[in-house]
């Protein structure tokens, strides 16, 4: 199995902190580089249980569980579904993480269309079972709601310009169709900025195409809950769009007394239930960038969670 040098690999081993025996699930196994470094801490007498959309990530993972030196098991689903079906079996991991967006592997395949950079199929599909797909959208959505993914997904400026020139356009077929439509949708000036100006938009419609900020606001609460006292939790992000609802989640998680300000002493009663393991997200370092520019955006969040022990967890 090829190796897939996975984006903070030591950063997020280091305050996940496997133990041999320990149970840990990988959301969004893709590769298998963050499961290799946690399935070597793990051991002989521990489980990795790795959960992906994309079909093509269950042929590497049955490579990696060959190799692995753990119990293995793969759920092919999307993580939201895959931790609801893990609670609904009533396991307990030890330890929860996910590295969000695309795979590199997912960009680098020129056939998937996910990257402005090759000429392809109209297609971003993580899952690709899922009939609807990235022509779907830009060839049958209304030019209104296409300038409201733009906005809301790729915070694109040039949304409204960039919608009404894909309606003008169509029916698009192509990668390179689609980019020269952004192109045309923007201001001279703001096609030679910082980055290729097809970038915001690719963002947008790959993300409202597979409903990744749904799964992730859904997948949160469920991994939480699955975790016992002791647990941790932790993701990686690329975009702010992501790291936002991490951080506001662990935020309220690790939050004490939720009274109203006015109020002068505690009445709530309310205790935190996370210990933040990372105040501020970890970034990689300027050696890291330098081998990978494309872990540049790369955030990661770990958690611990605290409190008291439930009855079926001190058994």
């Amino acid at each position: 199995m090829t190796e897939h040098e996975p984006v903070l690999a030591d950063e997020l081993t280091s305050l996940l902190a496997a133990e041999p025996g320990q149970t840990a699930v990988d959301c969004t196994f893709g590769g298998g580089g963050h499961a290799r470094r946690v399935a070597a801490q793990l051991g002989s007498s521990g489980t990795l249980i790795g959960i992906d959309r994309d079909p093509a990530a269950a042929t590497r993972f049955a490579s990696f569980a060959a190799e692995a030196p753990c119990r293995t098991l793969f759920i092919p689903a999307n993580f939201a579904a895959g931790l609801e079906a893990l609670g609904g079996e009533g396991i307990r991991p030890d330890m929860v993480y996910m590295d969000l967006g695309m795979s590199s592997m997912q960009v680098d395949a020129w056939e998937r269309g996910f990257s402005y950079a090759y000429d392809a199929p109209l297609d971003m599909r993580m899952d690709t079972r899922q009939q609807f797909d990235a022509a779907n959208l830009v060839n049958e959505w209304p030019e209104s709601r296409i300038a409201q993914v733009l906005r809301r997904f790729g915070e694109e400026r040039y949304a409204g310009g960039i919608a009404r020139e894909i309606a003008r356009r169509r029916p698009l077929s192509t990668t390179s169709e689609l980019v020269a439509a952004i192109k045309a949708g923007m201001p001279a000036s703001a096609r030679f900025g910082a980055g290729h100006p097809a970038k915001r938009s690719f963002q947008a419609i790959r993300i409202a195409v597979n409903g990744e900020l749904d799964a992730l606001n859904e997948a949160l609460p469920l991994a939480w809950d699955l975790l016992p006292v002791g647990g941790r939790f932790g993701a990686i992000s690329f975009h702010s769009l992501e790291d936002r609802p991490v951080k506001q989640f662990l935020a309220a998680k690790a939050r004490g007394c939720i009274c109203p300000p006015e109020l002068p002493i505690c009445v709530c009663g309310h205790e935190p239930e996370a210990e933040l393991l990372t105040r501020r997200a970890v970034s990689p370092g300027p050696d890291e960038v330098e081998a990978n520019p494309r872990s540049r955006s790369a955030h990661l969040r770990v958690a611990l969670k605290i409190g008291l022990p439930t009855p079926e967890e001190t058994g």
